[in-house]
């Protein structure tokens, strides 16, 4: 029996997104990324799951193959779900970073001051291509830092064993319909509406083992 993937729920319905999330995204867009778009991720790899269960091994080779593409397309969509997964968990806050004591403090050490984080934060996610995102990334398997880093689409520029704390889609579709090409003003709006108990919570949990 294929593996099932999980629609995950957002710590907030889809009304609150609503109110909660102006500042960032369109009310439209909260309900179309989230139900429609990040929704088929999940569909997609479940799709996937079912078509492997009968796919020719044999059949594999480096230029095309029905497994080879279905592989691909899994780590493409298995990236786009558990991205937005931790971009809606963060989101919904005042900003405040004070609130994620934890966290600020291993930025703070990091970076030199959490403005510092912030800019180069901002820097990353303004440099990702049309598709892409900005990271916040525990390095646990190499370095132990915390690293901000660009990723295109879901995957190219992503580091191994890089857990996201944060992740800030810059994907037009992200954006367009409330800000049009202003994504440096999207990212601000981002960063002015972090959710910085949860964002510490990630970090006690993935990094300090909390």
């Amino acid at each position: 029996m294929a593996y099932e993937w999980k629609f995950n729920p957002r710590p907030y319905s889809d009304e609150e997104a609503k109110k909660m999330l102006g500042n960032v995204v369109s009310p439209e867009t909260t309900d179309w990324h989230y139900n429609t778009h990040h929704k088929g991720y999940v569909t997609a790899l479940n799709n996937i799951e079912k078509a492997l269960e009968g796919a020719d091994r044999a059949t594999a080779n480096g230029n095309y193959s029905v497994i080879g593409e279905l592989k691909r397309r899994f780590t493409w969509n298995h990236a786009g779900a558990l991205l937005h997964d931790v971009y809606w968990e963060v989101l919904g806050g005042d900003g405040d970073p004070s609130k994620g004591p934890e966290v600020k403090a291993a930025l703070e050490k990091e970076f030199g001051s959490f403005d510092a984080w912030k800019a180069d934060f901002k820097a990353g996610a303004v440099s990702a291509k049309l598709s892409g995102w900005g990271l916040l990334v525990a390095d646990r398997l190499y370095s132990g830092r915390l690293l901000n880093i660009t990723v295109d689409e879901h995957h190219y520029g992503a580091i191994w064993g890089g857990i996201p704390l944060i992740a800030c889609d810059v994907f037009e579709h992200a954006y367009y319909h409330k800000d049009g090409p202003g994504r440096a003003k999207y990212i601000d709006n981002f960063l002015a509406s972090l959710h910085w108990e949860r964002i510490n919570d990630r970090y006690k949990k993935y990094v300090l083992g909390k």
